[in-house]
Formats: C-alpha cells, structure tokens, sequence
C-alpha cells in the first residue's frame, strides 16, 4: 500500500469525503453515533465545522482544524465512531471504514461557497430527497435558519458541480 503524503498546515479549511468499508449503508439509521463521535472529536481535538452531511455510506464536512491535523481528526473520529458501532452491533473486531479519505484545501471563499453548495445538494444528487431542506442529516436548515439559502435552493435550478468531490 502506498503512503500518502498530505499537505498538513493548521488554520486551513478542509473539505473530506469518508466512505464505509465495502460502502455499507450504516451511517444514516446510526447518526446518533456519528454525531456523538463528532462531538467527541470536535471536544478532542479542537476544530470548526463549517457545513456536514450524512449519507448512508459516506460523509462529507467542511471543516477547520485550530490545533491538529486533518489526518488525525478523522482518525479519531473513525475510531471513535468504529467503537460504538461495534458495541451497538455486539460485535468485536471489523472494519467499519475505508482506510482512507479524500480531502481537498479550500483556496477562496468561492471554493467555500462551492463545496457547501456541493455538500447541501449531495442528498438530492443521490436521490434521497427532491428538495435539500427535506433531509434531516445536513447543516442545511441551520442555513436556512439563518437566511444564507432560501428553503427552495437547489430546487428549480438543476445544480451542476464540476470538479472532484471524493466521491
């Protein structure tokens, strides 16, 4: 297996893409352990979540560490969330995640707005819902709730994202 080198810098946002092993569709009818495990990463390891979704076998988050590397807070949180999904399953031993994860710096506030867009419109990409404000597992109401998108978006417009998304 060959070994990734990541461009690790504190302060920067990172975009990430995580997949369950073999794509096993566990995460949206167990969020409440991939929020706790969130929670525990985000208490351990000091980072921001700026946007966030929750698809059956895969995330994505926008995030800004303040005081350790990407690589390390999604380890942690796959380990964290890993542990209770065993222990939910009474199971001992397994693999819940792909080893790796997909990652992408953001340059630029359009960068940012373009990968919130993207991870907003991600359940309505995969068919799950028609409209983004009808799936719970996002941080797209708190957007609404605070007028940075109408509850319409995405709906009469088809939106088309270019470029790579780790998908």
């Amino acid at each position: 297996m060959s070994n990734i080198r990541r461009y690790n810098q504190i302060g920067l946002t990172y975009f990430a893409t995580n997949v369950t092993r073999g794509r096993m569709p566990i995460l949206v009818e167990n969020v409440d352990l991939f929020h706790k495990a969130m929670s525990r990463a985000t208490d351990l390891f000091g980072f921001e979540v700026s946007a966030w979704v929750v698809l059956s076998d895969h995330f994505h988050i926008l995030l800004h560490p303040r005081s350790t590397d990407l690589s390390r807070i999604l380890r942690g949180f796959k380990q964290g969330f890993g542990l209770l999904y065993r222990q939910r399953m009474q199971v001992r031993s397994g693999r819940v995640w792909q080893l790796r994860f997909w990652d992408h710096i953001i340059r630029d506030q359009e960068d940012f707005n373009r990968h919130i867009d993207y991870i907003h419109y991600n359940p309505v990409k995969h068919g799950y819902v028609q409209r983004a404000v009808d799936y719970p597992h996002s941080s797209f109401p708190d957007f609404v709730k605070h007028g940075l998108y109408s509850a319409d978006w995405g709906t009469k417009d088809k939106s088309c994202f270019e470029g790579d998304f780790g998908e």
